[in-house]
């Protein structure tokens, strides 16, 4: 594979793996756009293993945090302090709970959406309506509650919105945020939650690909230099995205993500009309 191919995938799965504009929709048209070959199993096992990386090292504060707490070690002074979290000691078990929608939907469905639904209409049309919905969220939802007043209703009302991101063009990160933000959540703190949940399902994907892989056949031992500059710049620019992401938020609304998301929606589907 190319390295200008390797660099583009990896910087633009790190960047729309995390903002609320569809990574599936982003590495599907650039192959298409530039003419690019598939880059095949083993590159996007790199790139789900590169955007876990992202969120173990940007959060991993607050999962020693979440997992102390979870099993009864709270105020670790190493840590230093959270109000947020260490208001919400259950929070290890509602993410886990939260998961499972989402992991459930994964097993019994992913191939099924991903050989039917897999078209450029589908990633439009989905572009477009969760703009439109992110934009109610954003308009009517009251924005002031923390992570330390969620409940376990709130986790699983937004566990189970994740399982819509397996449809292609959805977001997992741009429908979790925008359930969080209908649960009356802060911006930021939706943004948090949604990182922080879509840890899990992003380590299974990588172990999942890695037994796919394995069904497959070894590893190419060529590929290997290939694969960890995809690891390495894919979790560079997704812990840049993240930290950039939420300061954005803490002072501004999701309505740039609201716009980008209809008019890139709306040139995927004029751009299928005019391939044919």
């Amino acid at each position: 594979m190319p390295l200008v191919q390797v660099l583009v995938l990896a910087i633009i799965q790190g960047i729309t793996e995390f903002l609320p504009i569809s990574s599936s929709a982003h590495l599907a048209l650039t192959p298409w756009l530039f003419g690019w070959k598939d880059q095949g199993l083993e590159f996007d096992i790199a790139l789900h293993f590169g955007t876990l990386f992202s969120v173990l090292i940007y959060f991993f504060r607050d999962w020693l945090r979440i997992l102390a707490n979870g099993i009864g070690f709270p105020n670790l002074a190493i840590l230093g302090p959270d109000p947020s979290l260490d208001r919400n000691p259950r929070m290890l078990w509602y993410l886990i709970a939260a998961t499972i929608p989402a992991g459930v939907a994964g097993l019994l469905f992913k191939d099924t959406v991903e050989s039917t639904l897999r078209s450029p209409y589908v990633m439009g049309t989905m572009l477009i309506v969760v703009g439109l919905v992110m934009w109610a969220a954003e308009r009517f939802a009251r924005h002031e509650r923390t992570m330390g007043e969620m409940s376990l209703k709130d986790c699983l009302f937004i566990g189970c919105a994740q399982a819509l991101a397996l449809i292609p063009g959805t977001s997992r990160s741009g429908i979790t945020m925008t359930a969080g933000l209908f649960r009356n959540l802060d911006r930021a703190t939706a943004a948090r939650f949604s990182f922080l949940l879509s840890t899990p399902i992003v380590a299974a994907a990588a172990v999942k690909g890695l037994l796919d892989l394995r069904k497959h056949g070894a590893l190419n031992a060529e590929m290997l230099p290939t694969l960890a500059i995809g690891i390495v710049v894919t979790a560079i620019t997704g812990c840049f995205v993240i930290t950039v992401l939420l300061k954005f938020l803490r002072a501004n609304s999701v309505l740039p993500f609201v716009i980008y998301r209809i008019a890139f929606g709306v040139f995927i589907i004029a751009l299928a009309l005019f391939r044919g």
